[in-house]
């Protein structure tokens, strides 16, 4: 029994020492084993005691040694429990941490954001204290000016008219006729039409101070703070008009990102009056072609969908495609967005021929010009495989649906083989072995498939479920929720919806 305990206590030893340079999981399940084995020597211990005579020689020595042994598995099972304690005590540790991480990096794109606007602040206040400074000037030369009227005006009473001609050369040299201006300088109707055309030639992008906003503002909304978010946007708004002018681009990308806060907020009829405003300005400033206003005209015609008119949201979304097919090309990506977006809106009014051939579209752009494994890939071919399972176009849909799943497989776990099968093809098998499985577990045997879910999530979960449903309309149950199994073990609460509409800024 002692050669025994020595030859674990040894291997104990040995094993502590491999733990430096093991990772954390592989130093708890070397933990739990070894608590394992001290379980099943405390027992062993156990039977000892209880088999030993009392009145057998060195039956008191015996018991010592066992009671010692004993006294130090229970030590080893202590500091086991300890180890594991302190292992889920680092995995919240880690946790909070990471959410520490997320916090840090809201709070230091706020800070950039404020920064930038106090900069602008004290630029306007500099500008403002000059002014102060140019004002306070002019009061003192007119004041003393005034003065030199009334000592003019006491030599008028002496000399006559002579007096009045000197005044009225004072009053001319300080405010100039008007007509003048208007000769020298052109007109101002003629002076906007200048700067829209240099505006439209030199195109437009969005200041990086706004970009910033916009990324604080989705923050807040996705948490629904609109407490903050809404405030921060008038504020804004305010600015920009007030330094500006209203009809400006930055205006309406402003207006453009308050009716995004709105339209989360449902209120449908503020978000859609600040979007033709918006529309209006850029028409105005930008022209009628560029791309920031397709950004409003898609926008109206998401805010449209959302309300259910279909038919109204169609021509928007058409006319923004036709401006970026003319600025962009027509195989860039954005051009595919918006394609998806009309897609989506004619889907809705049961035009699944367009439908069709707007996915398909979109499909070749994103594979020309992303790579077949660019999520936008995935997610276009997903939506055609919905269209064609709407439509009962099962073995379409089953295509694309196979491919989606082969991919993330790929990427996952590498070439597939006999050995290394997709999630799909051992639904099929557990369909056509339904008979023989029956006492197995729903998934288990075949590993964690489920984890190269998580690769191109919610695309992946979707597409899961999807196959799910096509194979319960062709009677494939075991297949279908061997799928389902799988999506549930994603441990997604809330997963959206891979036909969602794209709203631009």
């Amino acid at each position: 029994m002692s050669k025994t305990i020595n030859a674990y206590r040894i291997k104990k030893i040995e094993s502590l020492g491999k733990m430096t340079a093991m990772t954390q999981e592989e130093i708890v399940a070397a933990v739990r084993t070894v608590a394992q084995g001290l379980e099943a020597l405390r027992s062993e211990h156990a039977g000892l005691l209880h088999s030993m005579t009392p009145d057998a020689p060195e039956a008191q020595e015996r018991q010592t040694l066992v009671h010692q042994s004993q006294e130090m598995i229970e030590l080893g099972l202590g500091e086991a429990q300890v180890i594991m304690h302190l292992a889920n005590h680092l995995q919240i540790v880690e946790a909070e941490k990471q959410k520490l991480r997320a916090q840090v990096r809201r709070l230091v794109q706020e800070n950039a954001w404020l920064r930038d606007e106090l900069a602008s602040t004290q630029q306007r206040l500099q500008a403002s204290e000059l002014a102060v400074a140019q004002l306070e000037e002019e009061k003192r030369h007119l004041e003393f000016m005034r003065s030199v009227c009334k000592y003019d005006q006491d030599q008028e009473d002496g000399q006559g008219g002579d007096g009045r001609s000197e005044k009225t050369d004072l009053v001319v040299d300080l405010f100039p006729d008007d007509q003048d201006d208007e000769r020298n300088n052109m007109s101002p109707t003629t002076q906007n039409q200048l700067n829209l055309s240099q505006q439209v030639n030199a195109g437009y992008e969005i200041p990086a101070r706004l970009r910033t906003l916009h990324n604080l503002v989705i923050q807040y909304a996705s948490q629904s703070r609109y407490e903050v978010a809404v405030p921060l946007c008038k504020q804004a708004l305010e600015d920009l008009e007030k330094t500006s002018g209203h009809d400006h681009p930055d205006v309406a990308t402003m207006l453009n990102i308050l009716a995004l806060v709105y339209r989360d907020q449902n209120k449908y009829k503020e978000a859609a009056n600040l979007l033709n405003d918006a529309l209006t300005i850029r028409e105005k400033t930008l022209g009628e072609n560029h791309p920031a206003v397709a950004a409003t005209l898609n926008n109206l015609a998401v805010l449209y969908g959302k309300r259910g008119k279909y038919k109204e949201a169609e021509p928007l979304c058409k006319r923004a495609l036709d401006i970026r097919e003319k600025v962009l090309g027509k195989d860039h990506p954005d051009v595919a967005k918006q394609l998806n977006n009309l897609a989506l809106l004619c889907q809705n009014q049961g035009k699944y021929e367009e439908v069709e051939k707007y996915y398909q579209r979109a499909l070749e752009i994103y594979e020309k010009r992303l790579g077949a494994d660019d999520p936008n890939v995935s997610k276009t071919m997903n939506n055609l495989a919905s269209c064609y399972l709407k439509q009962g176009k099962y073995k379409e849909a089953e295509v694309l649906y196979k491919l989606i799943l082969n991919r993330a497989h790929e990427r996952e776990f590498g070439t597939i083989d006999g050995d290394n099968k997709p999630i799909w093809q051992v639904a099929e098998e557990r369909e056509e072995n339904k008979a023989r499985n029956r006492e197995n577990a729903p998934y288990g045997e075949y590993g964690g498939w489920h984890k190269a879910a998580k690769v191109d999530s919610p695309t992946v979960t979707t597409t899961l479920k999807n196959l799910g449903a096509l194979y319960r309309r062709q009677g494939k149950y075991e297949a279908a929720e061997t799928l389902e199994d799988c999506a549930l073990r994603t441990r997604k609460e809330h997963v959206q919806q891979v036909s969602g509409l794209h709203f631009f800024v």
